[in-house]
């Protein structure tokens, strides 16, 4: 059951950084009005994702499995930075396209 909390943090992730680009694709055929509901789904989803990876975290810390935190908590870290910064950048841009489209 744990387990699947890094498939679903994985998955909260990709999905994260799909919604914006599924705008900016579709953003030449007609206008989207619906831009603010991607963007508040594209960082919910990142933040539910990294939740994901705290909740696990804690979990290793629960059942005391400290060679496990001491791996992969670098990796983590980093990882989660970059969903962080990658999924704000792209719904800056995409906010960025929504106001030039809307003039």
């Amino acid at each position: 059951m744990i387990g699947w909390l890094n498939i679903g943090s994985l998955l909260l992730g990709i999905i994260a950084w799909i919604l914006p680009v599924i705008y900016l694709m579709g953003n030449k055929k007609h206008e989207h009005s619906n831009w603010g509901i991607l963007a508040v789904l594209s960082i919910s989803a990142c933040a539910i994702s990294i939740s994901f990876q705290m909740f696990y975290n804690y979990h290793l810390v629960k059942i005391e499995d400290w060679t496990a935190l001491m791996d992969t908590t670098r990796a983590v870290v980093i990882a989660t930075a970059v969903l962080l910064i990658f999924t704000l950048l792209l719904n800056g841009l995409t906010f960025i396209v929504y106001q030039k489209n809307k003039k």
